[in-house]
């Protein structure tokens, strides 16, 4: 995908979204049932098919430096993106305080539970993003520089859910409503033009949501479920072609 900056994203949240939670607002873990735990919060966590170490898309999707543009890139049209948002609906939108990497299991750790390793996470204790960097630049090579965007489009979500009060007593409600808002985030960028969609970045989509999906024989009123994969393409892709109208946010 190629960024332009300067360009703000359009649109507005529903009316009805107008009371907004407090920053750094600590919540227990997506899909617990009864009020949320302050003390204990648990990362919510896009948990991925780990990629192979040989396996790389012909599209030159190869270097770190690359990388860290995107994830930089991704970063802050996220910002832009969600601020512009937030402002039409006459709110301040404040940004995630942090995106942090990591190598190595339980050298982060969110509310006191070690972050593992191969995955990123939204954590509301701290509002930050943290994110397995070796995994993740694994995954930009085999799936594209696409799967950036959407990654880091879908735990940004999450934080705009904690800033708008939005809790579900299912995980899986949690999770399909952040693809769709990813979606949303990314749609509404590439027709405003500040993201340019280049050859394959619609595949790229795909094939990394295909590669997020729970196994079908998981319940979905499960803790940690996620939605399978045609469940969380569909709602990306909702979100990418209608925009914010398609998730639910009302």
């Amino acid at each position: 995908m190629t960024a332009r900056s300067g360009r703000q994203p359009r649109g507005s949240l529903a009316a009805t979204l107008a009371a907004l939670v407090a920053v750094g607002c600590a919540v227990g873990g997506v899909g617990e049932s009864g009020p949320p735990e302050p003390a204990e919060p648990r990362p919510q966590q896009s948990r991925q098919a780990s990629p192979g170490p040989q396996t790389t898309r012909a599209d030159g999707t190869t270097s770190v430096a690359e990388f860290k543009n995107d994830i930089s890139d991704a970063v802050d049209i996220a910002e832009r993106y969600w601020a512009a948002q937030f402002q039409a609906s006459g709110q301040r939108f404040s940004p995630i305080r942090r995106i942090v990497p990591y190598q190595r299991e339980g050298e982060l750790s969110c509310g006191g539970q070690p972050l593992p390793r191969n995955n990123a996470v939204y954590c509301s204790q701290g509002d930050f993003i943290a994110y397995d960097v070796n995994w993740s630049v694994a995954a930009f090579r085999q799936v594209g520089d696409a799967f950036v965007f959407y990654l880091l489009g879908h735990e940004y979500a999450h934080g705009v859910q904690v800033r708008l009060g939005i809790r579900y007593s299912f995980t899986i409600q949690q999770e399909l409503q952040a693809d769709c808002m990813a979606g949303a985030y990314l749609g509404d960028s590439v027709r405003d033009g500040t993201l340019t969609l280049d050859k394959g970045d619609l595949d790229e989509f795909r094939d990394g949501l295909l590669a997020v999906g729970d196994d079908p024989d998981q319940p979905w009123f499960a803790e940690g479920s996620h939605g399978t994969a045609e469940q969380r393409t569909d709602s990306f892709f909702r979100g990418y072609r209608n925009s914010l109208d398609a998730c639910d946010l009302s």
